[in-house]
């Protein structure tokens, strides 16, 4: 039984929904957070499973509906083209075009993929029951997974906490640090990914005579 009432329950869900607002931290993290809050007992394990699955579902559907409502304008936004580079958009859409339910599926598995996977579905505006049945199919799968065996095995992550609260940092102290350094590393890669990406699209010197573009 929980021993803390409906909050830890409200501060995933909320934080699973924040992310399909954008919030910069990957949702495997909170799916981790929320597994060891049910092993200390903060949260029963299935009510966390069921919140974090509905959490995910609505994150994912937010995304999927700003892709469908304001897609096409967004685009062209600085901070859209920063998050969604247009390159990854086009690769995602022909992807899309080749294998519509496959790759809605497989984004749940694939962090990289799922913001520009889920928002591409709106823009082209995949049907909507479509979208949720295959992409609620993949969290199924990967929400329960990852929460119960952070529980099952919160025993060896308790080790180490057990050891880093000598440095006083707490319990939850610890998880939070660990969560701010995936946090921390995960942007520094978004970042170095976003360079390079910007650097190959960048166009060649000019040389006389007109180029042929790839499509």
């Amino acid at each position: 039984m929980s021993h803390s009432g409906p909050v830890p329950y409200l501060i995933v869900f909320f934080l699973l929904l924040a992310c399909g607002f954008g919030l910069p931290m990957p949702e495997d993290v909170i799916l981790f957070a929320a597994g060891m809050m049910a092993f200390y007992k903060s949260a029963d394990v299935r009510i966390m499973i069921c919140t974090c699955f509905f959490g995910v579902l609505m994150g994912d559907t937010a995304v999927y509906t700003i892709g469908a409502l304001f897609g096409r304008r967004l685009r062209k936004t600085a901070l859209v083209k920063r998050v969604l580079p247009p390159a990854r958009v086009r690769a995602v859409r022909r992807k899309l075009h080749e294998h519509r339910n496959k790759v809605i599926f497989l984004a749940r598995f694939m962090p990289g993929l799922r913001t520009p996977v889920f928002f591409t579905s709106g823009t082209l505006h995949i049907p909507f029951r479509v979208f949720v049945f295959f992409d609620g199919m993949a969290a199924l799968i990967s929400v329960p997974t990852i929460v119960f065996a952070t529980y099952y095995f919160g025993n060896h992550v308790d080790r180490v906490v057990r050891v880093v609260k000598r440095i006083q940092f707490g319990v939850f102290g610890t998880i939070i640090v660990v969560i701010a350094a995936i946090v921390l590393k995960t942007w520094w890669g978004h970042k170095k990914e976003l360079e390079i990406e910007k650097a190959a699209e960048e166009p060649v010197h000019p040389h006389h005579g007109h180029h042929s573009h790839h499509k």
